[in-house]
């Protein structure tokens, strides 16, 4: 029985490692005002697990939803898309 669920899958930019293995993760996202039908900017912070501490400030990651890891952690690192800039 094998029931393919789709995950959910987010792309974005670390904010801060300073946890272990947890990474703060900011989602940016456009969407339309329903009345004014201006295109706002909608920003979302996670709490991502990664495993290897391989993530810095500043790098574009994948991550997918998983099962609760912790009270805020649903979320866990895929891939490291592009690397930040060394601060």
């Amino acid at each position: 029985m094998s029931d393919a669920v789709k995950k959910r899958e987010w792309v974005g930019r670390v904010l801060s490692n300073k946890m272990d293995k947890t990474v703060v993760v900011s989602v940016e996202r456009s969407v339309t005002h329903p009345l004014y039908r201006k295109v706002l900017r909608r920003i979302s912070k996670f709490k991502a697990h990664d495993e290897q501490n391989v993530c810095k400030i500043g790098d574009r990651v994948r991550m997918v939803e998983t099962r609760p890891i912790s009270k805020d952690k649903h979320w866990r690192v895929v891939e490291v898309i592009q690397k930040g800039r060394a601060e």
